[in-house]
């Protein structure tokens, strides 16, 4: 494996992110490539359709557009991003063992998965957390493997707001317009818009996480 530096590895992968609400670090491309969020954003009632991906700086700023299409360019096409990505979040490790995989946009294809499994069997110290919409890509990705490492949690997301948890996989998202008792409710909204001491989303033991629509 390629040897880096911060500076050298966060050239290679386009930089990571660091949302104010969260424990950790995160990885973020476009919304507007979402192959299934792309058809969703124009449904009423979907959760895609008020997208915060496609508002405020994702799209006051065009260098903040420039920047994730970059790293989808990177992700899909740089043959050390793998590498620097390990770098990277085992860097960081000593100050946070949680990583979020896009907080804006989704996975392109399996091969795009495989290499964020990739990453993750190489940071066994931190506990990975990816939303994801692209269920099709998750049932292919089991199919052909079997299973995702044990610090990987895929959250696979409902389409609609108040629909049902996908059924064909163990961890799920909803959106909600009311705290339900049949899942657990993100606390984010009644705590300052930040999780805190919350670490549910990567949790495990937490079959569906509910988030009220905002």
């Amino acid at each position: 494996m390629d040897k880096y530096t911060v500076a050298t590895a966060m050239k290679e992968v386009g930089g990571l992110g660091k949302p104010s609400k969260m424990p950790g670090f995160s990885y973020s491309v476009p919304a507007q490539e979402c192959k299934t969020g792309s058809k969703l954003v124009k449904v009423k009632g979907s959760v895609c359709y008020n997208c915060y991906a496609l508002k405020g700086n994702y799209k006051r700023f065009p260098a903040v557009g420039r920047a994730l299409y970059n790293r989808l360019d990177l992700v899909e096409n740089n043959p050390k991003w793998v590498g620097a990505m390990v770098f990277l979040i085992n860097w960081y490790a000593s100050k946070t063992a949680h990583f979020r995989w896009h907080d804006s946009g989704d996975i392109q294809s399996v091969k795009h998965l495989t290499k964020i499994v990739e990453v993750c069997k190489l940071t066994p110290n931190v506990k990975h957390w990816l939303p994801t919409r692209e269920a099709k890509m998750v049932k292919e990705y089991l199919k052909d493997y079997g299973k995702f490492p044990s610090n990987l949690i895929v959250r696979v997301s409902a389409t609609m707001v108040d629909g049902a948890p996908h059924k064909f996989h163990e961890h799920t998202s909803t959106v909600v317009t009311e705290k339900t008792s049949k899942s657990y409710t993100c606390p984010a909204p009644t705590q300052g818009n930040e999780c805190k001491d919350c670490r549910a989303c990567w949790d495990k033991r937490v079959s569906n996480v509910a988030y009220l629509e905002h």
